[in-house]
């Protein structure tokens, strides 16, 4: 059944550009909003695109430091603080930094405003995902956390319960170190192992702070890790969580770096297996949270084939529209990438992949790697919510 979804979307989302040859390109988010019209999803009845603003100074300062905000208004006429991360190779300053990053936070809260309110169920601000972000200082692409300010929002506006759920290749560090100590907000991310990539942190024994053991949930996963143990260890960890904790809204962030063409990180997900991740948290948001959910985009930098197709899955999952893997992609949109350049254009909306998984209760495999990791964060995280590591 078709539920109302929101697109929270302002084409100044576009002017988030760190410069030539930098990973994150705004190409990646033209591409997707194209091929998400060329598809007809923008024509379906439960999908609205609604015009979003830069946030207020209040707003940016429920996460991040005055100073801080202040001094990514002076890197858009050039001055570099690289103690505060502003002018690195990471996160160049540019002209109008401030406002673009302040445009993708008013994206992703306007969608969660949006959800909190119920005039929709669901929401995507595909522009959003910022989650490296810290309080008083920019990582790794990422200058205002979104994600983390519109948490901040939910809960000065009467949300007990958040659950955020980070897909990325990269650990979500800077969502986690914001609530890492606020029992109110459950971070899940499964992520490729710090010990092989950016941040080098979300291991197992991080659990949360001392007022919120247990908030913290962080599977850490071997790189080459494929579709179907991967899907394995989001199931046999969100789930039960889920279940227990009953959050009022599912918050998630959908990078798409973990796929295999993917020129930053060593994961091994397709595009069938980023599209049954957002099946199954679509699922669980009607669930468990009363079918309230926000999600976004993330990180992604196989910008012409893997992140239009996932995001496009992302906002036909999100609005209960069938959106088969099998289905052609428009020759309208492959037309646009071929005049890029890019010699390889997807035929189809899917990667051809099996995705069928082993759920948890079907045993524990000691010998299987990320078996063991799923175990590891069991064992660390599921005695503080009451769950037994073993068999629930």
């Amino acid at each position: 059944m078709a539920t109302p979804v929101q697109l929270p979307w302002s084409e100044e989302l576009l002017t988030y550009d760190f410069g030539p040859g930098h990973p994150m390109s705004p190409v990646r988010l033209r591409l997707t909003m194209d091929l998400i019209r060329a598809l007809g999803l923008l024509d379906h009845p439960a999908v609205s695109v609604v015009e979003s603003e830069a946030a207020t100074d209040a707003v940016l300062q429920t996460v991040h430091e005055l100073s801080y905000i202040e001094a990514v208004r002076a890197g858009q006429y050039g001055r570099e603080d690289e103690s505060r991360g502003l002018g690195t190779d990471d996160n160049p300053v540019f002209p109008r930094v401030h406002e673009a990053s302040a445009q993708i936070v008013g994206a992703t809260v306007a969608g969660a405003r949006a959800v909190w309110s119920g005039a929709v169920g669901h929401a995507v601000s595909l522009a959003g995902g910022m989650h490296h972000a810290m309080p008083g200082a920019a990582s790794g692409f990422c200058i205002y956390n979104d994600v983390a300010i519109a948490i901040r929002w939910l809960l000065a506006h009467g949300c007990e319960r958040v659950l955020y759920v980070d897909v990325d290749a990269h650990h979500g560090d800077g969502v986690e170190r914001t609530f890492w100590d606020d029992p109110r907000v459950l971070t899940v991310s499964v992520h490729q192992s710090g010990t092989s990539i950016f941040p080098g942190t979300g291991y197992a024994q991080d659990v949360g702070g001392p007022n919120a053991r247990g908030s913290a949930v962080n599977v850490s996963l071997p790189p080459e890790t494929s579709d179907v143990p991967w899907l394995r260890s989001l199931d046999a960890v969100v789930r039960p969580l889920a279940e227990e904790f009953l959050p009022q809204i599912i918050v998630s962030q959908h990078g798409c770096d973990t796929h295999r063409r993917d020129p930053l990180t060593r994961m091994d997900v397709s595009v069938d297996g980023q599209r049954a991740a957002a099946l199954l948290i679509a699922e669980w948001a009607e669930q468990y949270a009363g079918g309230r959910w926000l999600a976004t985009g993330g990180g992604g930098y196989d910008i012409t084939s893997t992140v239009p197709r996932v995001w496009a899955h992302l906002v036909a999952a999100s609005a209960g529209i069938e959106l088969d893997p099998a289905t052609e992609v428009p020759r309208i949109w492959r037309d646009e990438v071929r005049k890029l350049g890019d010699g390889d254009v997807p035929e189809t909306m899917g990667d051809g992949r099996d995705v069928t998984f082993r759920t948890w209760l079907d045993g524990f495999d000691p010998e299987n790697d990320v078996d063991r990791a799923i175990m590891a964060t069991r064992r660390g995280v599921f005695p503080w919510h009451g769950l037994d590591p073993l068999t629930t």
